[in-house]
């Protein structure tokens, strides 16, 4: 993997304000993705360049110095035998997951048909389904609560409930309390807000398993949703 070996400090916008001096350390092009592909766990160089299609096998070297410069990612060598290197975030690179929330719920209008240059990966949809997750306050009551979610394109999990919101590719580290399967087409459409997710169940169009505390309350909310649709239905039948 390409390193630099020395990466001169970045131009800064040198004002005395907390959104200028945020804007210095992850305002550059792709900072902000590279947080995002590591809020999900450590990542190898190699990983980070095959989901991250477009970025320069240099440009993701110098933004990786920039990130260890700035103390917001760390750079670590696997113990034998796998003996490579990855990359985490520091404590204070995670706590811009707020700032990821944010700017995805602004920019999910956006989210209408794939662009035919637009890569998808499984993993990009965890952080408004975190959003979705919490607008159904029972799914979340109980504490901490493990959801995987599969789309066409693979599998990611969510963690949400007891203040310890996250998220990672592939399938959850412990039995999850719930599992959701969707096409992608459906998931997008519950990131941009025209779905939520106890009408995809009640639709058919989201499938849930799982017996945990999590998938109890979606299923009871869904089951709330599908009932009072049909007595809309029958109300208005002459």
């Amino acid at each position: 993997m390409p390193r630099p070996s020395a990466t001169p400090r970045r131009r800064s916008y040198d004002q005395y304000c907390a959104s200028a001096r945020a804007l210095d350390a992850v305002g550059d092009r792709w900072t902000l993705l590279i947080v995002r592909e590591l809020l999900a766990g450590s990542r190898r160089y190699t990983d980070l360049h095959a989901d991250l299609p477009g970025v320069s096998t240099d440009m993701l070297a110098t933004r990786l110095k920039d990130m260890e410069r700035d103390g917001l990612a760390t750079r670590r060598r696997l113990a034998p035998p796998a003996s490579a290197y990855v990359y985490e975030l520091t404590e204070r690179g995670a706590a811009l997951l707020p700032v990821l929330r944010a700017l995805a719920a602004w920019g999910a209008s956006e989210l209408e048909t794939p662009r035919p240059v637009d890569a998808v990966r499984a993993h990009w949809f965890a952080i408004p389904l975190l959003g979705a997750l919490e607008s159904v306050p029972a799914a979340v009551a109980s504490g901490d609560a493990w959801v995987e979610v599969r789309l066409d394109e693979g599998v990611f999990h969510v963690r949400v409930g007891g203040g310890a919101a996250g998220y990672g590719d592939g399938p959850a580290p412990q039995a999850p309390d719930a599992r959701l399967a969707m096409d992608t087409a459906t998931c997008a459409e519950v990131a941009r807000g025209l779905l939520t997710l106890p009408a995809g169940i009640a639709a058919g169009r989201i499938a849930l398993t799982g017996d945990g505390p999590c998938a109890l309350a979606l299923r009871d909310a869904a089951d709330t949703r599908g009932s009072g649709v049909a007595a809309m239905a029958a109300a208005t039948r002459p």
